[in-house]
């Protein structure tokens, strides 16, 4: 029960002039998936003190994230994905168990999950969400466009555009609106692989110079925001 992926991911903040660059470069290699345009909505867990994102913004050889996760704006009736994302050593390792909205969240408000969703990535959410004590943080919505590499399908690129944010009304039921993040029209593309990126398309990349940056989408609302005293994280 549930899906396990183990990746490499590379991310790339650029303009829309630079990402259509890329795309006419990619040219037929580029292949839309399935789902089209689509919106992802999530909800980040944290302490109450902000310490999973502070530490993921220090940078750490291993760093962890809890989300709730739905494609579009749910209803009480629709599936939705409880998430771990664990990164070590430039590894991202992404462990999700899909389950009913109202399954979920009676499962983060009581702490209490049906027999039948009783399994190891269950377990793992499980512990980490009691052993840190964790509790609903930020929303985070954006538009997604999905493409795999033609000649080699485990390789997979998404375009995010118009990332927005609340503090406020941490439910996914209540809508996907909320703060932008950048004013300008910026997308943030993710590489993501198995292993190493096609030569070819870091040959392409890098001769166009579209370079890979840390780019984290909670953490630089974090920084924006200014909470607490985390200067000393600011680029």
């Amino acid at each position: 029960m549930g899906d396990s992926f183990k990746r490499v991911e590379k991310k790339y903040l650029l303009t829309e002039e630079k990402v259509a660059h890329f795309f006419a470069l990619l040219g037929e290699h580029a292949v839309l998936d399935q789902y089209g345009l689509h919106t992802i909505c999530n909800i980040y867990y944290d302490t109450a003190q902000n310490d999973l994102i502070r530490r993921s913004i220090d940078r750490p050889i291993y760093k962890e994230k809890f989300r709730l996760r739905s494609y579009g704006v749910p209803d009480k009736k629709s599936d939705v994905f409880l998430e771990i994302k664990k990164k070590y050593n430039g590894t991202v390792y992404k462990r999700r168990i899909k389950l009913p909205y109202q399954t979920a969240m009676r499962y983060l408000e009581d702490g209490v999950y049906p027999d039948e969703y009783d399994c190891q990535i269950m377990k793992e959410i499980d512990s980490g969400m009691q052993l840190y004590h964790l509790q609903p943080a930020l929303f985070l919505a954006y538009d997604r466009m999905a493409y795999y590499y033609k000649e080699q399908p485990d390789v997979r690129f998404t375009v995010d555009r118009n990332i927005r944010y609340r503090r406020s009304d941490l439910n996914l039921l209540f809508g996907d609106e909320g703060i932008r993040l950048h004013e300008e029209p910026l997308a943030l593309v993710e590489m993501k692989a198995p292993g190493a990126l096609p030569l070819e398309m870091t040959r392409l990349m890098s001769e166009n110079d579209i370079f890979s940056s840390s780019f984290s989408k909670y953490g630089r609302i974090y920084k924006k925001e200014k909470i607490d005293d985390v200067s000393e994280y600011f680029e």
